[in-house]
């Protein structure tokens, strides 16, 4: 009898130590290194191409955690980097298949409702696996698409780093 009270014990307890796990997440984020690498390549990238821009890198939860704004580059380009950077991490997409969404789909045009939602392009999200990290915002060059392909290049000269 006493070997059936203490199996039982032992099994309870194991279900509670289980239940407990279960309910705390690990999640990977973006570091402050990280991030000022991300800015700084994506910055790099743009004024190669002739473009003043602001760059917004920000968590998963989209704090802000870098934010480069280059020579010459207009002061409207920082709220829109940071706009953008919020929205793709929020939404874990990009701001230009947002945008694409919300002209297609009636349903989604009131996206741009949402407080602190920029649904333009040059929102990206940033990715290690499948997990949302973070995400970049870019401000300032002559198009959306040019702001995404600067965020796209900026996180592919830390692609090894994402992994």
């Amino acid at each position: 009898m006493k070997f059936v009270a203490q199996a039982s014990v032992l099994t309870l307890s194991l279900i509670a130590s289980a239940v407990s796990a279960q309910s705390v997440r690990v999640e990977k984020n973006m570091s402050l290194d990280l991030a000022n690498q991300i800015a700084a390549a994506t910055v790099a990238s743009c004024s190669a191409s002739g473009y003043n821009v602001t760059v917004a890198v920000v968590d998963r939860a989209g704090s802000l955690r870098a934010l480069q704004r280059a020579d010459n580059a207009g002061p409207h380009t920082v709220g829109a980097a940071q706009g953008k950077a919020y929205t793709s991490a929020s939404a874990r997409n990009t701001t230009a298949a947002m945008l694409e969404n919300v002209q297609k789909n009636p349903g989604a045009a009131t996206l741009v409702d949402i407080p602190g939602f920029l649904v333009l392009g040059g929102g990206v999200p940033v990715k290690v696996g499948n997990e949302v990290i973070g995400a970049v915002g870019v401000g300032g060059a002559p198009g959306g698409h040019l702001d995404e392909q600067c965020a796209n290049a900026g996180i592919a000269k830390v692609a090894e780093l994402l992994k």
